[in-house]
């Protein structure tokens, strides 16, 4: 790589930086009255203790158009004679065969809806499944090698699409989906218009956008936020060059950068701790490459028209009234073309609402579920 890339991938860091500075203030001042060590050792005491993450299902495998191998697990509705349970939650009409499939964000994997999936286990089929290049699933084969191509929304559709033709090839679906999942739900619409017709009865948008991705500012100033704006992907592209240094780099500001993390996350202070750094953990997993991989895909997508596909279904959409990654606008804007969706937007809370905020996202998710049959109505 040549001097004068670097030379303007070190410009945008140092723009980039001050910007960041900006947002990290106060988490600064934070970490200045706590030594590294003790923080450190608070991580690892969490990451020990903190329960979430660690529902696993039955594992499957699907094959991508591209040859990419996708993970995905598979929750089944577990034998209830007495039938108890689910009136207790749900009421008393016996569910019908209907499987949910939830979708995740950007660097993030299966196991960020650790809460709905604990209060859904059982009482409905549930199929998570990670993202190519996150969690369990392999890196993107198209992506891979000198000739490579960034990743593209409609191919998370396709993605989405063969992980249904393994995991759920009959019966009907109910799609959930946060951020790029929302997205990647969007995509799947818009490629295979006939599957939402025949087999989607309901659909979960949280956190998401339809669009105009370009336009979002993070809460940082607009002018600056541009001028970043502009020479982000290549910075990235040659970052991604350098994993292994960059990585090295990640590792050693990672107070810096679990500050960032929990701004862009949450927004309520009172947080469980552990959730906080459940959600640093799945966010440093993903690779720097991955990151550059996908970033172009945000600033391109534009599924407003795929909405049509949900007008006549019963909709779900929900943010956190904070959220500087897709702010809760975004949210509306769907509503607003889908007149018969239901709105939700929670108060105090940011980009990660189904961690922040669970029992919101999961009731909302229970009465979508119900409207359309796959669990009683709840009473």
């Amino acid at each position: 790589m040549g001097d004068d890339t670097w030379r303007r991938a070190g410009w945008a860091g140092a723009a980039i930086g001050v910007l960041a500075a900006g947002a990290a203030a106060g988490v600064a001042v934070e970490r200045l009255t706590v030594g590294r060590s003790v923080r450190q050792k608070a991580r690892l005491a969490l990451d020990a203790e903190g329960p979430y993450g660690a529902l696993r299902g039955t594992p499957g495998r699907a094959l991508a158009d591209d040859g990419t191998e996708l993970y995905y697990e598979v929750d089944e509705v577990e034998p209830d004679p007495s039938g108890l349970r689910r009136r207790r939650l749900f009421g008393r009409k016996a569910p019908a065969p209907v499987t949910v499939v939830f979708s995740h964000g950007y660097c993030l994997n299966q196991d960020s809806w650790h809460f709905q999936r604990a209060a859904l286990r059982g009482l409905v089929r549930t199929v998570h499944w990670d993202q190519r290049s996150h969690g369990r699933s392999a890196r993107g084969v198209a992506q891979a090698g000198p000739d490579g191509v960034p990743v593209s929304i409609d191919q998370l559709g396709r993605d989405l699409k063969a992980v249904l033709d393994a995991a759920a090839p009959e019966g009907p679906l109910v799609l959930v989906g946060h951020s790029m999942g929302g997205m990647t739900i969007m995509a799947l619409a818009g490629l295979y218009p006939e599957l939402l017709r025949e087999r989607v009865v309901g659909v979960g948008l949280v956190g998401t956008s339809a669009g105009r991705l370009a336009e979002v500012s993070y809460g940082l100033p607009v002018a600056g936020v541009n001028a970043v704006r502009r020479v982000l992907p290549g910075v990235l592209r040659a970052l991604g060059s350098q994993a292994e240094l960059v990585e090295r780099g990640r590792r050693a500001t990672a107070d810096l950068f679990a500050g960032l993390i929990k701004k862009y996350s949450f927004s309520s202070k009172d947080v469980d701790p552990a959730v906080v750094r459940f959600a640093e953990r799945m966010i440093e997993s993903t690779p720097i490459d991955v990151v550059a991989e996908f970033y172009p895909a945000f600033v391109e997508h534009d599924k407003t028209a795929a909405l049509a596909a949900f007008r006549e279904l019963p909709v779900l959409a929900l943010a956190g009234d904070h959220d500087l990654v897709t702010p809760s606008s975004h949210t509306e804007a769907i509503a607003d073309l889908l007149p018969e969706a239901e709105l939700v937007i929670v108060p105090d809370a940011g980009h990660l609402v189904m961690l922040e905020h669970p029992e919101a996202v999961t009731d909302r998710i229970a009465d979508l579920l119900g409207r359309v049959g796959a669990v009683p109505a709840v009473r």
